[in-house]
């Protein structure tokens, strides 16, 4: 069985950002990656995040939120430590022993989303859909670079 690289990815709550990215790596190449996602500190579920996952048919309803310190304690390794969230909250994330690659790909918060319903619902479907287009990026660059197996250290850009 080809070796799966270990991906996680980081915001500030795992109630959003990090759910979508976790949720689109595990549907576009799951069976390529073992992939989590955590919080600087748990929080609860966003639940436009929510609607818009299962307008594509991504149920995370009964996901729980968990904190990048939990795994980190647990002597965790990642190969991929990604964060989606500003660069001063990727510097609160810990150093993962074994990590081979950090990342950082800054995506606004949906908890600062402002509106009624449908706007809300509209800003987040744009967010959903900047980060699924990042996911498959990154899913290409790994297949192109025939990177499934490999474990030398490459920087990607973070840009769209």
């Amino acid at each position: 069985m080809a070796h799966k690289a270990r991906v996680l990815f980081v915001c500030v709550h795992n109630s959003a950002r990090s759910q979508l990215a976790e949720a689109y790596l595990r549907k576009l190449a799951g069976n390529s990656f073992e992939v989590e996602s955590a919080g600087i500190e748990a929080g609860s579920l966003n639940p436009y995040v929510v609607r818009v996952l299962a307008e594509e048919g991504i149920d995370i309803s009964g996901k729980k939120t968990q904190e990048v310190a939990e795994l980190y304690r647990a002597k965790r390794t990642f190969e991929y430590v990604v964060t989606v969230c500003s660069k001063e909250a990727e510097e609160r994330c810990p150093f993962f022993p074994g990590l081979i690659e950090r990342q950082n790909w800054p995506f606004p918060d949906p908890a600062t989303f402002a509106g009624g319903d449908e706007q809300i619902m509209s800003q987040t479907r744009l967010l959903r859909d900047q980060i699924k287009h990042r996911v498959e990026r990154f899913v290409e660059q790994h297949r192109s670079q025939g990177r499934w197996s490999s474990r030398r250290e490459r920087s990607f850009p973070a840009s769209p």
